[in-house]
């Protein structure tokens, strides 16, 4: 079974790669495009609840995409990649939007941790460099569940925002600025842990792009000083960007009449 399974999952090589704005990459941006739009004229005659119900459906299915891939990865490549821990924005605002449906204490930050992970999942979904690293065919595993995993991030994340765009006001952007934070912090503390040699062996991760600069502009005995004050600053900024944007959808969309 093994065999089977590594042979499905495995890096495929050789013919086409999945590469930046190709057909492939294409065709996942436009099909989380053509949900979103889908979704978003079915739902305008219902109420608040029907709404957030949907919303829900795609944070289950990044959050159950998430955690198949710690069962299925050492079937695909005979490990599991620690770079898929929760220490990046992507994964780890999938975790804490899932949890804020089942922890009471967590559900008043929800609107931050959807803004943080629209953000980070909407860019990696733009400019997908993990998986254009490895170089493989766009059929692999590794291209499907990745580019699936975001495009559903992006979906749930452009819903929960449009639905919830009176939500959105300046008197709650501490929140988002709290998160932001903690995420910072939280991939500060993954990188010192996993970062380092042992048995010559030589772990580098740039969780949440804390320890070193993705542009390289800035040297690397700067960065883990400078980037974590640039991240929070961007970061925070963009979500306040967000917050403006979506609340004008909202009152486009006219949704807060409906219900």
């Amino acid at each position: 079974m093994y065999y089977f399974f590594h042979g499905l999952l495995s890096d495929k090589k050789g013919g086409a790669i999945f590469t930046l704005f190709s057909f492939w990459h294409f065709l996942y941006i436009g099909l989380t495009l053509s949900v979103i739009i889908a979704l978003l004229v079915l739902l305008k005659g219902k109420d608040e609840h029907s709404r957030g119900k949907t919303a829900k459906v795609f944070i289950n299915i990044a959050f159950g995409l998430y955690i198949a891939d710690f069962f299925l990865m050492p079937l695909a490549y005979g490990k599991i990649d620690i770079e898929k821990l929760p220490f990046h924005a992507c994964t780890a605002m999938c975790v804490m939007c899932f949890l804020s449906y089942h922890i009471p204490f967590l559900e008043k930050y929800r609107t931050s941790f959807v803004l943080l992970g629209f953000v980070s999942n909407f860019v990696y979904l733009i400019y997908p460099a993990g998986v254009m690293w490895h170089g493989v065919h766009p059929s692999s595993y590794r291209v499907i569940q990745t580019l699936i995993f975001h495009s559903a991030m992006t979906i749930y994340g452009f819903l929960a925002l449009t639905f919830n765009g009176n939500n959105l006001g300046i008197k709650k952007s501490y929140k988002h600025l709290i998160v932001v934070v903690c995420m910072t912090l939280w991939a500060m503390l993954g990188n010192n842990i996993y970062n380092g040699d042992s048995e010559g062996y030589s772990h580098f991760f740039n969780w949440f792009f804390v320890v070193r600069d993705p542009f390289y502009i800035l040297s690397e005995s700067i960065s883990p000083f400078v980037m974590p004050i640039i991240n929070i600053t961007a970061f925070y900024l963009t979500e306040l960007l967000m917050c403006f944007v979506f609340s004008k959808l909202y009152k486009l969309s006219k949704y807060e009449k409906r219900d």
